[in-house]
């Protein structure tokens, strides 16, 4: 591979930069590659069928597409998620599939941005900004639905890079914790982050504010449906910054509309952009962000650092990192 063509094809979607991403992207690529920038996996069908590589940036690589780039030996997903490459077809064919899960990059911000949306729940931000606004001076309709997060138990739902952030923060704010997940961790860790390990009906059941940090796949694919969502408390608050579907959003917003849950962080959506016939844009007491959990600038520098030091390795006779398949 080191002597062959380097061919790579980056597919930015437009709604995460597209051309212009991709081009500031394709300058920190080895300078004997190849780059071609489009916006969409089948935009240029020759550049397809030639690459060696394709870092994608949430553009869905299907099998077709696999079919069709006969050259191809690695695809990149400039995210942790990995669930828009078709990874059972990319075995099937020989071509390795790698995400950044082990660079930290997009850690700090989706943390952050779990605690925006816890905050922002307990303390009424958005319906207390949009009264004042309206000359409407709302503390005494707000104040009994004002809350804390000292004392409260968070429920991560998957204690990996992201949800330690997370668990590391909730520290800070006194908060009790408690986590589920595919594999158990070591004690050492679990000691370093207060955190105990229960099955993930009884964190439902227990927590004050569920967040989410778990990969997409066809287990985790509506893990939250209107059954498990009926677990929790009334009280409780839901925060996602995973992944859309890992919640059954008309559920969610059955849910919301019935008063069965206080509220919901929501920064992740199915699909994306949302359509105007979500019913969560709608829906009572939550805070809605566009996917910005990963996208602050400097996220994207480390997450397109990241991306481009795997695709290097590779083109330079390397064994790629964070395989998933």
């Amino acid at each position: 591979m080191s002597t062959a063509p380097k061919n790579v094809l980056a597919v930015i979607a437009p709604h995460v930069g597209g051309r212009t991403a991709g081009a500031g992207l394709a300058t920190l690529l080895p300078g004997d590659a190849y780059v071609t920038v489009v916006e969409a996996t089948d935009e240029n069908p020759a550049a397809l069928h030639e690459a060696h590589v394709i870092i994608t940036a949430l553009a869905p690589v299907t099998a077709e597409h696999l079919t069709a780039a006969r050259e191809l030996r690695l695809v990149q997903c400039a995210s942790h998620g990995f669930e828009y490459v078709d990874v059972e077809a990319a075995r099937g064919r020989g071509v390795q599939v790698a995400n950044i899960g082990s660079s930290d990059a997009e850690s700090q911000n989706v943390a952050e941005q779990t605690f925006a949306l816890m905050l922002a729940l307990a303390k009424q931000l958005i319906p207390a900004h949009s009264a004042l606004v309206e000359a409407d001076w709302a503390l005494p309709r707000l104040q009994s639905s004002l809350t804390e997060l000292s004392g409260k138990t968070l429920g991560i739902v998957g204690l990996g890079t992201i949800g330690q952030e997370v668990a590391r923060r909730a520290l800070a704010f006194d908060m009790n914790i408690v986590y589920t997940g595919r594999n158990r961790l070591p004690e050492e860790t679990e000691a370093r982050h207060e955190a105990r390990h229960v099955p993930l009906d009884d964190l439902l059941r227990t927590a004050d504010y569920v967040s989410l940090h778990a990969p997409l796949t066809d287990d985790t694919r509506n893990l939250l449906n209107a059954e498990r969502l009926a677990l929790l408390k009334p009280t409780a608050f839901v925060i996602n910054t995973a992944r859309g579907a890992l919640i059954d959003q008309d559920a969610l917003a059955d849910a919301l509309e019935k008063g069965a849950l206080a509220g919901a962080g929501i920064d992740v959506f199915d699909p994306e952009p949302p359509t105007p016939a979500l019913r969560l844009l709608r829906a009572p007491n939550v805070v809605l962000s566009p996917h910005v959990g990963g996208v602050t600038r400097e996220t994207l520098i480390r997450i397109a650092l990241a991306a481009v030091q795997n695709v290097t390795r590779f083109l330079t006779g390397g064994r790629p990192g964070d395989v998933v398949n």
